[in-house]
């Protein structure tokens, strides 16, 4: 419903306006509503914590050299070791804390079984942490 204007003519024209007041009357007061309820939503409670000086333990992860040639030689950080003293040397490094990380090099040429037969040691002892090393690809 449009209303028109008073005069006396008695010919009514629809008003073409759009009443700002109570639109700004809502936004002042969803304002004021704001402005008084935003500290309270950042309520914390202060505390007085005691001062220590220390610094974090770090200890420095230690890593095992574990090498396989295609022929079936391993290597225990570069010295010649057979499979009785590999799972000896990796049931002894499992109960080190940090546990070391074990770096397995296996030949281009190295047949799966005997790498999955040194996982399988490991996974047995107890080792965790096993990463294959690899020499990166020419690129062109």
């Amino acid at each position: 419903m449009a209303f028109g204007a008073m005069d006396k003519t008695g010919e009514s024209s629809p008003m073409a306006e759009i009443n700002m007041i109570p639109l700004i009357d809502v936004m002042l007061v969803l304002l004021v509503i704001f402005i008084i309820t935003a500290p309270l939503l950042a309520h914390s409670v202060r505390i007085d914590l005691p001062k220590a000086s220390s610094e974090p333990v770090q200890k420095k992860r230690e890593t095992v050299q574990l090498g396989i040639r295609a022929s079936g030689e391993m290597y225990w950080n570069g010295q010649a070791v057979d499979k009785a003293e590999i799972a000896l040397r990796m049931a002894a490094t499992a109960r080190f804390e940090p546990q070391p990380e074990v770096h397995l090099h296996a030949d281009r040429a190295t047949p799966y079984e005997k790498v999955a037969q040194v996982m399988s040691a490991a996974a047995n002892a107890g080792l965790v942490k096993i990463g294959f090393v690899t020499e990166p690809t020419a690129e062109r």
